[in-house]
């Protein structure tokens, strides 16, 4: 065989080999913390619908006191469960400060309540948040992050597992690796990478082919997983393919559509490589008519522990993401957008699953 045809034999093999160890190994699933979005009501309502394997809260901030338990249990009512939410997800409670002596005396506190797992904040690009030195703004300086990982390690149970969830830099890419070992080297056992710097933002793309230079930076028992701007199937197994990642934490993707673990779950199961079609239009995992009482309960939820001002806007937030998966969530928006109060929007919860409990029995005659 020439040479050229035994390189692209290799090749195409070593590819082919490459895709089947990601296809078959076991691929866990991450449901992400957003603040603001992705709180204790979603992780319910994502968790019940399935596909997800764990998740991690919005962070609980640290700015130099040491926080009372009720802080912990109003962020993550999940610790009042055995760190499970109701349908039984192990739940991971995450933190972000800056300062190592509080955030090891908070994590402290914090394991005596029985969390899953403690998660580390390097990664949120929000500006009030780097402004005083958390979360992304982190990723500037290699050597804190060392402190900070070495002393909420030592603060709790040595089978408390640690993690972390950092961004590819701050302004640039050129410290990802060093702050990636200064995680994993004092402490961190599983590290999520949003792929994108603090200041892309959240805009696309997410640079998923960098990851791989992260891996090789790092110590291989350390557990890596992808993030960022998966909204898809298509676009979970692409980053499978780029990131050499088998594990995946997902983000807006699955609040926008719910059953995009499940799908994913089961395209790993058929085989599709990352090259392989994936139809646009597929249908949703879970169709609205299933969706439906999981809205509800989801409002039901959000009236019994929220405060009135915040209830509205919550269920527009959520529908304002579905838009992108199901067209009956731009009509459910148009419809609400201007409601505020309580009573109509629970009569429209009513009236539209009375619609479909009536389409249902009539597809039947």
């Amino acid at each position: 065989m020439p040479p050229e045809r035994l390189r692209s034999h290799r090749c195409g093999a070593w590819q082919r080999c490459r895709e089947s160890v990601i296809r078959q190994a076991t691929m866990q699933l991450l449901l992400a913390p957003m603040e603001g979005l992705l709180d204790f009501v979603l992780r319910d309502v994502l968790t019940r619908v399935g596909g997800v394997d764990r998740c991690v809260s919005e962070f609980i901030r640290v700015s130099g006191t040491l926080l009372p338990e009720r802080v912990f249990l109003r962020y993550m009512p999940e610790l009042e469960n055995g760190s499970r939410t109701l349908s039984g997800v192990p739940v991971r409670a995450q933190l972000l400060g800056s300062d190592p002596v509080s955030m090891a005396e908070n994590a402290a506190r914090l394991a005596g309540l029985g969390p899953e797992g403690i998660d580390l904040n390097f990664g949120c690009p929000a500006r009030t948040v780097n402004r005083h030195g958390g979360g992304a703004s982190m990723l500037q300086d290699p050597e804190s992050i060392a402190r900070l990982v070495a002393a909420v390690r030592r603060a709790v149970p040595a089978h408390l597992p640690v993690s972390a969830k950092m961004r590819l830099g701050f302004h640039d890419t050129g410290l990802m690796r060093e702050c990636a070992q200064a995680m994993t080297e004092n402490g961190v056992q599983e590290l999520v990478v949003h792929a994108r710097t603090k200041s892309d933002g959240y805009r696309p793309p997410a640079y998923w082919e960098l990851i791989p230079q992260i891996r090789a930076a790092i110590a291989p028992q350390v557990r890596l997983i992808a993030n960022g701007e998966i909204w898809t199937v298509h676009d979970a197994l692409r980053c499978r393919e780029q990131s050499g990642c088998i594990d995946l934490m997902l983000g807006r993707g699955s609040v926008a559509d719910p059953g995009l673990a499940l799908a994913l779950r089961a395209a790993v199961a058929q085989g599709i490589p990352a090259s392989g079609v994936v139809p646009r239009d597929l249908p949703p995992a879970v169709p609205w008519a299933e969706l439906l009482p999981h809205m509800q309960r989801f409002w039901n939820v959000v009236c019994s522990r929220l405060t009135p001002n915040q209830r509205a806007g919550r269920l527009k937030q959520w529908l304002n993401l579905l838009r992108r998966r199901y067209p009956q969530a731009e009509v459910a928006y148009q419809e609400l957008r201007t409601l505020t109060d309580q009573a109509l929007i629970t009569q429209w919860l009513q009236r539209s699953m009375e619609r479909v409990a009536s389409n249902a029995y009539s597809s039947r005659d």
